[in-house]
């Protein structure tokens, strides 16, 4: 077998290694999280977003990600959002939708980040399946959009400042950045690759984007676990890490994130 062939065939069997390796932890934190009550992911929430208030990295941002909070056992992040608007932060939140690239190994739904416009703006949003506020599609065109396209604002090279992530399971690795355990979609880590890309291609800064995870307590993995994250090709690390007992974790002095 030529070199090339061995070489696709290892990394299609690490590929693989990884995926599985994410399930089994995924598996194993869904029955973890369904043994937390309501109140406790209720007190934990509080806890972020008194930590959230006095952190510098949101105090000195003025262009937001925040990530709409599922009902269940994740840090929600309604006064988050509500905050940031009040303190007069422009807040972006997801929006998924059919990819427009044709780039191999390009997800069918993609996400971008589109403008909040107000607190009536955000309560209007209707709820999905899984309980999520979702943006109207119909809505799309007429808000500034982080990726771009078809919308009033041109928004081909909207900027953010700081993204609040979320995820299943995170860990600190020896180098102090955080490891994050999605969801499985890839739907974040695939936005903030083309997200850098883009800031790459247009000469923009992209070392002022800031990535923090917001965590329960029973999401962060200690480190003593025998569990860690499996990291693939194309995750992203954290700059930190909020957890819902109050802890900061914040690595942003180090150079660099891969």
């Amino acid at each position: 077998m030529p070199d090339s062939q061995q070489g696709a065939a290892s990394n299609g069997m690490a590929s693989s290694m990884t995926a599985a390796a994410k399930q089994q932890l995924r598996s194993l934190m869904k029955q973890r999280l369904s043994e937390l009550s309501p109140e406790a992911v209720a007190a934990q929430s509080s806890r972020v977003f008194t930590s959230l208030q006095s952190f510098k990295p949101y105090q000195d941002s003025r262009r937001i990600s925040i990530y709409l909070s599922m009902p269940g056992a994740e840090i929600q992040t309604d006064r988050i959002v509500r905050h940031a608007l009040d303190a007069g932060k422009q807040v972006f939140v997801p929006w998924l939708h059919r990819s427009p690239l044709e780039t191999p190994d390009t997800p069918a739904r993609v996400m971008d980040m589109v403008h909040l416009k107000s607190i009536q703006d955000y309560e209007s949003l209707k709820r999905d399946r899984w309980g999520i506020p979702s943006v109207d599609p119909a809505t799309v065109h007429e808000r500034q959009r982080i990726l771009g396209g078809p919308d009033v604002f041109h928004s081909d090279q909207s900027t953010l400042d700081l993204i609040l992530v979320p995820g299943v399971a995170f860990d600190v690795e020896e180098s102090g950045h955080v490891r994050r355990l999605g969801h499985g979609k890839g739907f974040y880590d695939f936005f903030i690759n083309r997200y850098l890309a883009r800031a790459g291609d247009h000469g923009l800064d992209d070392t002022s984007l800031q990535l923090y995870g917001l965590a329960l307590t029973e999401q962060l993995l200690p480190e003593s676990s025998e569990s860690q994250i499996p990291i693939g090709q194309y995750d992203r690390k954290l700059h930190g890490l909020l957890v819902g007992d109050g802890k900061v974790i914040d690595t942003s002095n180090i150079k660099s994130v891969s």
